[in-house]
């Protein structure tokens, strides 16, 4: 099975650790790995910001860049997402909207392939320990992936996977949203820091780079010993290929 992935800006620039696992785990689950090197913003930050002109020449750029794709599967439910929206933007343009859906249907955030495509619901993986899990708003409330991400990691040897207070509350990041209201963002990742403080786990996992980075942070201020893991690293890690 040939997979174009898509890393997103956030790994590409901030956390390529997640993109390597990524490709890794495709790998050992025998996919063949994709990369186009032409591949950029998905648009996203100018779209959501209600700039749509302005970020249909990186969209239709990306359309161009995968419209010859088996699949594509990013490890990003919100970018993953935005892929999906394509569809609807495009909905009307007689040039590019079968192309957009195509590429739409055959999008996937990396979970949602591993257990709906490649029907993958164990991993032979261990990471002793104990972790909470954060639900990423646009992966669980948009894209509808819920149940995938706890299914892989209820199945990792050796690792106990806590309730965390608030798991169905916004982490704050919200893309442009943290910019634009700093001062509310800052009180939201810093109550949702307190309940992973309270949980007194290893490590927080999640399934988006932007979350990760925002509640890492925070983390880190409060010199919180706590180990931020994408899900991919987490399924990645001591699998045997």
């Amino acid at each position: 099975m040939r997979v174009t992935l898509f890393s997103t800006c956030l790994i590409d620039l901030f956390q390529p650790n997640a993109g390597i696992a990524t490709v890794e785990l495709l790998e050992k689950l025998g996919c063949q790995i994709d990369y186009p090197t032409g591949q950029i913003c998905c648009g996203q930050p100018a779209y959501n910001s209600g700039y749509l002109n302005e970020a249909k020449p990186a969209m239709i750029h990306l359309l161009e860049t995968f419209q010859h794709a088996e699949y594509i599967v990013t490890p990003s439910g919100s970018c993953a997402l935005m892929l999906k929206e394509y569809a609807h933007i495009f909905q009307d343009d007689s040039k590019w909207s079968k192309i957009a859906k195509s590429v739409a249907d055959k999008t996937y955030e990396l979970t949602q392939f591993i257990v709906h495509v490649l029907g993958v619901t164990k991993i032979d993986t261990s990471l002793p320990g104990t972790a909470v899990f954060h639900t990423s708003c646009h992966m669980t409330r948009l894209l509808g992936v819920r149940e995938e991400p706890k299914q892989l990691l209820n199945q990792v040897a050796d690792l106990i996977i806590k309730p965390l207070k608030g798991s169905d509350q916004c982490c704050g990041f919200g893309g442009t949203f943290s910019v634009k209201m700093g001062d509310i963002s800052a009180e939201m990742v810093k109550e949702k820091v307190t309940h992973i403080m309270n949980a007194n786990v290893d490590y927080l996992i999640g399934a988006d780079c932007g979350c990760l980075m925002n509640i890492g942070g925070r983390l880190s201020r409060e010199k919180q010993p706590v180990e931020v893991l994408h899900i991919a690293e987490v399924l990645n890690r001591g699998m045997r290929g």
